[in-house]
């Protein structure tokens, strides 16, 4: 496989996401079966739905792939032709009927992302990219903003699930961001506001603590649409399961970087 056989697949990717999203709009009417995975970690029978069928049908897209997959991940490793796939991020706004859910689908090859597919189901937008195709909104392409002030600037944030652990230092976060930017906001889904920077909603993202499939579709987004991600520090590539993760559209990034470690 290589990177133009991912330009092949998009379609096809594509069509199965916005399946698996039909399963999120449908059960977001209905009665949740919920369970705790965590002490506010939660997951629900449309988690579970819309994972298996995104595996069925990404099998067949490229026969012999592997699975990363949130609510299945066990001791999956990351090798050539792994799908990395996060069902329903957001499942706590799900279970509470707030629209800010997303699917993401992205597919590892050689040691990085050359496929990432985000759909928001419930807002009724799909990013998409391939590596060197640029990203996509509803099929028009999209860029990050050009924004050099980070007095200015939009930028979104997550809080972990381990809170008590990470308190301190995402309040410190917090207050450095709202003093120096134009605002702050947190709408619970890692996947959409890595594609709202892509697309130009947010200058920039910062979050600790995620996990592959949280990021893996959405930084190929924001790479495609002409932005940067690193971790916190910008010397320090990012990598799926990094301790933290930074996107931007690249003229804040360094600046936000000193902020993230003045701060923490």
């Amino acid at each position: 496989m290589n990177e133009n056989d991912s330009r092949a697949l998009l379609g096809q990717v594509e069509r199965a996401v916005l399946e698996a999203g039909d399963l999120i709009i449908e059960g977001i009417e209905r009665p949740k079966n919920i369970r705790h995975k965590g002490a506010i970690d939660l997951v629900t029978e449309t988690d579970l739905a819309v994972e298996e069928l995104l595996k069925k049908r990404l099998a067949a897209i490229v026969p012999g792939s592997h699975f990363l997959a949130e609510e299945t991940a066990a001791d999956a490793q990351l090798e050539n032709g792994t799908w990395i796939i996060d069902p329903l991020d957001g499942t706590t706004n799900f279970a509470h009927g707030i629209p800010f859910v997303a699917t993401s689908v992205g597919l590892w090859f050689e040691g990085r992302i050359i496929l990432g597919v985000v759909n928001l189901p419930l807002l009724g937008e799909v990013f998409s990219a391939v590596r060197g195709g640029g990203t996509r909104r509803n099929g028009s392409q999209v860029r990050v903003t050009e924004e050099r002030k980070l007095s200015s600037a939009l930028v979104a944030t997550g809080f972990p699930y381990g809170i008590g652990e990470h308190l301190e230092r995402i309040a410190a976060h917090l207050k450095a961001f709202l003093a120096a930017t134009q605002g702050v906001r947190r709408p619970g889904a890692a996947a959409l506001d890595l594609a709202y920077v892509a697309c130009g909603r947010y200058e920039g993202f910062y979050e600790s603590a995620l996990n592959p499939w949280d990021t893996a579709a959405g930084w190929l987004l924001v790479e495609e649409a002409g932005g940067r991600v690193t971790q916190y520090d910008a010397n320090e590539a990012y990598f799926p399961g990094a301790p933290t993760i930074l996107a931007s559209n690249g003229l804040l990034h360094e600046a936000m970087s000193r902020l993230l470690l003045e701060n923490g």
